[in-house]
């Protein structure tokens, strides 16, 4: 009988039941984490910009989501298309880290024919109108043919990129997927530039 004349009864749970509830929430996280680690590893990944070679669009340290999945199913990226891939070789041997991840946009497909003549670039002997781009190239780009399995990759900042006028074509198993979203910063939040169209 407690002070006021009230009985406090304390039931405590079995000691079975605690340990089912425990176990069932350890698995539930258990999913969760397997959950993410699959997303990343095979859905979407999320990465940062190093450098300012995708200039003005996107800014160092801006932070975006690559969707992998495209890619992993086989499916090639389009024209447009900003794309992170893994070291070119050629840079590897040069000396770049060959952990790092580019990012770039696909300028020429599997049978284009690209070039740059007087700060303009030519694709299949057509001038390409690029609004992402803030000034004309101060290079000089011979035509050359896309191959099968290769992409044509430039920086949006043309001027100030390591890219394929520089190094050569990209092939495209060395792609790991196609930047979507920009996720940070907040006020930049939303789809990345113009849509991948062929």
């Amino acid at each position: 009988m407690g002070r006021w004349g009230v009985t406090i009864v304390l039931v405590d749970r079995p000691s079975e039941e605690k340990r089912e509830n425990i176990r069932q929430q350890l698995q539930g996280l258990l999913l969760v984490v397997v959950v993410a680690i699959a997303l990343r590893w095979g859905v979407v990944e999320p990465r940062w910009i190093p450098s300012e070679s995708m200039q003005p669009g996107l800014q160092p340290q801006d932070r975006v989501l690559v969707w992998k999945l495209g890619h992993r199913l086989g499916l090639s990226p389009n024209r447009n298309a900003v794309v992170v891939f893994r070291t070119p070789e050629v840079l590897a041997a040069a000396g770049y880290d060959p952990t790092a991840a580019l990012i770039k946009r696909v300028v020429g497909v599997p049978g284009d024919v690209i070039g740059v003549h007087q700060g303009q670039l030519l694709r299949n002997g057509e001038p390409v109108t690029e609004p992402w781009v803030a000034e004309s190239m101060d290079y000089e780009l011979e035509a050359l043919t896309v191959g099968e399995g290769q992409l044509l990759v430039l920086g949006d900042n043309r001027n100030a990129s390591l890219d394929s006028h520089l190094w050569g074509l990209l092939g495209e198993s060395a792609v790991v997927g196609t930047a979507r979203w920009r996720y940070w910063p907040l006020a930049d939040f939303g789809p990345i530039g113009a849509p991948a169209i062929s």
